[in-house]
């Protein structure tokens, strides 16, 4: 089990066995796992969120993002600032690229990106769960007075599609470590030393199955992927891990989009 608590340990901030030594080589074995850890971030936020539905959509969205934020340690959305922060600062030099992306500290780029994201995020989540709420003709007030045997049942239905939206972003960083070249050593490198084909194709015809049984409109998912892979490739010419994490972070919005728009 270790790549898999080596991936839990990488992505989140969940408890796990400690482990008495490390090789940076494991972390190649452990991408496998990236997708399963995905439900697991989906299923904290999604526990949030449907903890804060009993009072308002506003709270549920809060505390989902709190949730989101707590869970994941800011790894991914920390990624896609440095990114922003580093497109900002190249003037297509590839040289001073790299060198902002590898600057420990934020600037402008990055901390209007930031906000944008979590803002995005907290929006999105909001409107998530009113669209339950109206799909399933539930008020708050509904909520508080049914109980748990009423109505909370059916809103944790309606917003069960959350716990694909991570797993679906996590599972295309495998792909793109795996197809993209490497622009400077680091995290994403190591995930593309060695990739496990057949459990990347496991782990999605496994999401499909469930966004099919959830939310078919997910099935379209892919896509949010290969629009990141194509934009890094024409862009950028490759990855690193900020790539990676600023992915995440923007397929989770999409996805989120996705699910409002069905």
């Amino acid at each position: 089990m270790r790549s898999l608590i080596l991936a839990i340990q990488f992505l989140t901030r969940l408890p796990t066995p400690q482990l008495k030594t490390f090789d940076p080589a494991w972390l190649a074995d452990a991408a496998r796992w990236f997708a399963p850890v995905g439900v697991l971030v989906g299923t904290v936020v999604w526990l949030a969120v449907l903890a804060g539905s009993l009072l308002d959509p506003w709270l549920a969205a809060l505390l989902g993002l709190l949730a989101w934020l707590w869970v994941t340690g800011g790894l991914h959305i920390d990624g896609l600032a440095d990114l922003a922060d580093a497109q900002g600062a190249a003037h297509r030099s590839r040289e001073r690229f790299l060198e902002v992306l590898k600057d420990p500290h934020l600037g402008s780029f990055g901390v209007l990106t930031m906000a944008s994201q979590l803002l995005a995020k907290l929006v999105l989540l909001m409107l998530l769960v009113k669209q339950a709420q109206l799909a399933g003709a539930i008020s708050p007030d509904a909520l508080r007075l049914s109980g748990l045997p009423g109505g909370l049942p059916t809103l944790a239905v309606k917003l069960a599609p959350l716990l694909l939206v991570p797993a679906w972003a996590r599972l295309f960083t495998v792909a793109w470590s795996a197809t993209l070249p490497s622009l400077a050593a680091g995290s994403g490198e190591r995930f593309a030393w060695r990739t496990h084909w057949p459990s990347f194709w496991l782990s999605a015809a496994l999401l499909a199955a469930a966004s099919y049984w959830l939310a078919p409109v997910l099935l379209l998912a892919p896509l949010a992927g290969l629009w990141w892979w194509a934009y890094l490739k024409r862009k950028l010419g490759g990855m690193t891990g900020d790539c990676l994490g600023a992915g995440i972070e923007l397929c989770e919005s999409l996805l989120l989009l996705l699910l409002l728009a069905h």
